[in-house]
């Protein structure tokens, strides 16, 4: 620890933390335009700057360490007028019409000028002409940038898309698009977010409220199983005052949001209260043999399902949480706990990374933001693991190992070989890796040992390890095995590990229902899935229910964390609890479930009302709570590996679009309906189709069309097949032999 003196308060730091930090977490306040805690510091504004005792000049303090003995001074005549000064540079020649400047009343420019009574101007400069650019979700007027960099530092190194930079002309500088004459990006919107003035803008946004206009309502994101903290940003329209979302918003200082999170908000539920459709609901459920449910639910809504079941003596069917709690229970079996111990902090803080079965950018951007700010921040080397390169990954993986499809057990067998080679295992484990064939492993797999020594050489000096597992794990017909293998990993070696489901909340129904296997019935209830009766927030559903974002309740991400999320928009149908109310289960409200969710897996007895949902003045993550760990026994065995599968001919990867995660995604406005099949030159001539070619595509016993897209980014005989529109299940293993007939018009 340094020990120092700010203003003549003593202070502690830890060694290397800067100035402005320490100064932050005693609030201590430090006037500042371009700094982000996420991100390096830019040092372009100098609004931070400080006197420190014995040192000529100024310091700026978001990059200086604090050291020892230190005297630092952070307000005085000198500061004043420096600050003073550079507001005054900044203020030239900035347009002065804030009334109709999307910023205004939220301006970090228009407060500052206040702050320093910065009230006339001693000189000018000659203005040029800056012409506004659309780059379609996002506008950028350069009349109104300052430069700051924000954006720029923020899209390198958090979100890893590297897409704009500054082109530099002195007093003409402006942000371009990086190496391109378009904005190529995957439009998460976190420039506009960290944008201090008015020069970047939401499109759909711009010109269409004040910010003093509009109501926030801290939420918790609905698309995917990172658990983004966000807030609606709501106001009245209409004559008759009903609520509309204008915008979403996030803590960008600590947070970031893809653009399904930012832009995807519109998935609400307008239909009208229908008392038909509820008494047709209540009969088909008291004669139902089962519900078939999403994992796009709250917890309390899965706690709803299972006293449903239990008082009528009917099936659950939710094979997408069924499969994970099978795979949580092999897990369990030998790590001796119930929950994955890493999160996506961990990830930020690791200086080693592998992820096998997830084409996580489009799966889970979180965990994609989690591993940029890793290889950014720590240099972390990070091992790529899957059948398909991902161009997304590119600026942020440092070794893509390509092994083929269906040989996940096989590549987890070898990875934790290498991992475990000097490891204190028992006798049956050694036994598994000697008898492990692996001369037939690597020629299955393509995965080599040359491969494994690289990858351990880089982990050498790396001391916080990560593993992340994706849903084609979980999916997979061996996932029991390849859970054990993971959890072996954690176990003997510095490895966390971290399972990412695709859903929501896939994690919270595993630890609340009591599922069964999906069978063939005809007569199923289907609640947000398929069924005889349909209940359903999507449109031409039997019975409308609340989305996700016209609710109370919680979600567990990824982090094991229990989420409170709120209502953004009003639903004036009817709910769950009411179809609950209506069988003999009573409740009030259906949070009054929430300090009644199952403690046998980690849930704390909370009221929905004592769930906190923000982030502390340095990040600290005071959303809902974290689930207490469950101690299980720990006696699963490692299985012979079985024979590994082969996939010849053409195959499809069923995975999502940048922006699009399911059926509610499809329902918004702004993100882009990208639903091509998306193949490679290789593919093209296997599959004997061309570049624009409409094409009837048979997995399984499912039949689709869809116009194919030849992508020069991709390699191999896989193409990309997209589900967000189709309604495709989760629980399914994501690569799938098919069949391609073109179909003539």
């Amino acid at each position: 620890m340094i020990n120092f003196k700010i203003n003549g308060i003593s202070l502690e730091a830890n060694k290397g933390e800067t100035i402005l930090t320490a100064a932050r977490r005693n609030d201590i306040y430090i006037p500042t335009m371009c700094y982000i805690s996420k991100t390096t510091p830019c040092g372009s504004c100098r609004m931070c700057v400080v006197e420190v005792q014995g040192v000529d000049g100024f310091i700026l303090s978001c990059n200086t360490p604090a050291v020892e003995g230190a005297e630092i001074t952070t307000n005085s005549v000198a500061l004043e007028n420096e600050r003073v000064n550079i507001m005054k540079l900044y203020d030239v020649n900035h347009p002065l019409e804030c009334g109709v400047c999307d910023k205004s009343g939220e301006c970090d420019l228009q407060n500052k000028t206040l702050e320093f009574n910065i009230e006339k101007q001693n000189f000018s400069t000659r203005d040029i002409s800056r012409d506004r650019q659309n780059w379609g979700l996002i506008n950028y007027n350069p009349s109104l940038c300052i430069l700051c960099e924000k954006c720029v530092h923020v899209c390198n190194e958090n979100i890893g898309d590297d897409a704009i930079e500054i082109k530099v002309g002195g007093y003409s500088s402006i942000i371009v698009p990086k190496d391109a004459d378009y904005l190529d990006c995957t439009f998460c919107g976190e420039c506009i977010a960290v944008c201090p003035v008015g020069a970047l803008v939401s499109s759909d946004f711009e010109y269409s409220a004040n910010a003093w206009e509009l109501s926030r309502v801290p939420a918790t994101c609905a698309h995917c199983s990172a658990g983004c903290p966000l807030e609606y940003e709501t106001k009245h329209t209409g004559v008759n005052g009903m609520d509309e979302i204008y915008r979403v918003k996030n803590n960008f200082e600590f947070s970031s949001l893809c653009g399904a999170g930012r832009f995807g908000y519109d998935f609400d539920n307008s239909a009208p209260k229908n008392s038909d459709a509820f008494d047709k609901a209540i009969s088909s459920i008291k004669n139902a043999e089962a519900i078939r449910f999403s994992s796009i639910i709250t917890n309390e809504e899965a706690h709803i399902l299972e006293l449903i079941k239990d008082r009528l003596g009917i099936k659950l069917f939710n094979d997408d949480a069924r499969k994970f709690a099978e795979f949580m229970k092999a897990y369990s079996s030998v790590s001796g706990k119930l929950h994955h111990s890493g999160s996506l902090e961990a990830i930020k803080q690791a200086d080693a990374a592998i992820i096998i079965g997830s084409r996580i950018a489009t799966d889970n951007p979180g965990v994609r933001y989690a591993l940029t700010t890793a290889a950014r921040h720590n240099g972390a080397k990070i091992v790529y693991a899957h059948p398909m390169e991902d161009v997304l990954m590119q600026n942020v993986i440092t070794q893509f190992m390509k092994y083929e499809v269906g040989t996940e057990e096989g590549v987890m067998a070898v990875l934790a070989h290498a991992i475990l080679a000097d490891a204190d295992l028992d006798e049956s484990e050694k036994a598994f890796f000697d008898d492990l064939d692996l001369g037939y492993i690597y020629a299955e797999t393509n995965i080599g040992d040359e491969e494994l020594e690289d990858m351990m050489k880089s982990f050498a000096r790396s001391k916080n390890r990560v593993l992340i597992i994706g849903n084609d794990v979980i999916a997979h017909e061996c996932s029991a095995n390849i859970a054990k293998l993971a959890a072996l990993i954690e176990k003997y070696s510095n490895f966390c590990v971290v399972i990412v489901p695709r859903e929501i909340n896939t994690l919270g129904v595993s630890l609340i229902n009591t599922l069964d296997k999906d069978e063939d019935l005809e007569n199923v209830v289907g609640y947000n899935a398929n069924g005889s009766f349909v209940i359903s927030s999507l449109e031409g559903s039997d019975l409308a229910v609340p989305a996700l974002n016209q609710q109370e309740g919680s979600v567990v991400n990824i982090d094991n964390r229990v989420l409170p999320t709120n209502v953004a928009l009003k639903f004036n149908g009817y709910t769950l609890n009411n179809i609950a109310n209506a069988l003999g289960i009573k409740k009030d409200n259906t949070i009054d479930y929430t300090k009644e969710l199952n403690q046998d897996t980690g849930f704390k007895s909370v009221l929905f009302d004592d769930l906190e949902n923000y982030l502390a003045k340095m990040g600290e993550d005071i959303r809902g709570y974290i689930l207490d760990e469950v101690v299980c026994e720990a006696n699963g065995k490692l299985d012979k590996l079985d024979d590994l599968p082969e996939y010849n001919g053409t195959i499809v990867y069923h995975c999502d679009p940048v922006l699009q995660f399911n059926a509610h995604t499809n329902e918004t406005k702004q993100l882009e309906k990208d639903n091509f099949l998306r193949g490679s030159a290789q593919f093209c001539v296997a599959a004997r189709i061309s570049d624009g070619d409409m094409i009837e595509l048979s997995f399984g016993n499912i039949k689709i069309q869809r116009e194919f897209k030849l992508d020069s980014e991709l390699k191999g005989t896989i193409a990309l097949n997209p589900t967000y529109d189709i309604g495709i299940d989760a629980n399914r293993y994501r690569f799938d032999k098919s069949k391609i007939v073109r179909v003539v018009q």
